[in-house]
């Protein structure tokens, strides 16, 4: 008995569902992704302490001031005169004060603000002008400071 003859069907895998997937899963992860480490400049060489201890509540509201081995406040890769860095950290007090309004925080005037500030201030950094941006901070009511360290040096 001759056998049937097959005729060559090639078949092709439709991608367009694996597509989507990969889609989604993109955006699931663009949209989760921790975007807090554009804030860290990594120009600042911290100091090393022995005693630096991990972040503990990573998720409160933070404020991150980077200060460079001058003493002078980096915003977005950029060092700040002292005028536009008391400017900056007044702006960032009135972020603060919006902050709390929306999330339902109502704050009287004069009252702390829940905001901490983290201060990254190079190993190099003068501690006069330091004190001063802490002072500056202290005049618009953050009063929770970080200071940041390394427990050990980095080569």
């Amino acid at each position: 008995m001759p056998r049937p003859k097959l005729h060559n069907v090639k078949y092709q895998p439709d991608l367009t569902p694996l597509l989507d997937v990969v889609f989604q899963l993109m955006t699931f992860f663009i949209m989760v992704s921790n975007f807090n480490q554009e804030v860290y400049d990594q120009r600042v060489r911290l100091p090393v302490a022995g005693s630096a201890r991990p972040i503990l509540n990573p998720a409160e509201d933070k404020l991150v001031l980077n200060i460079d081995e001058t003493g002078r406040l980096l915003v977005a890769s950029q060092a700040l005169s002292a005028d536009e860095a008391l400017k900056h950290i007044r702006f960032q007090a009135d972020l603060a004060r919006l902050n709390a309004d929306a999330a339902g925080i109502t704050l009287s005037a004069g009252e702390p603000l829940p905001t901490t500030v983290i201060l990254r201030a190079d190993r190099q950094a003068p501690f006069t002008e330091v004190f001063r941006l802490i002072r500056a901070c202290q005049d618009v009511n953050f009063s929770r400071f970080d200071l940041r360290a390394l427990s050990a040096p980095t080569y």
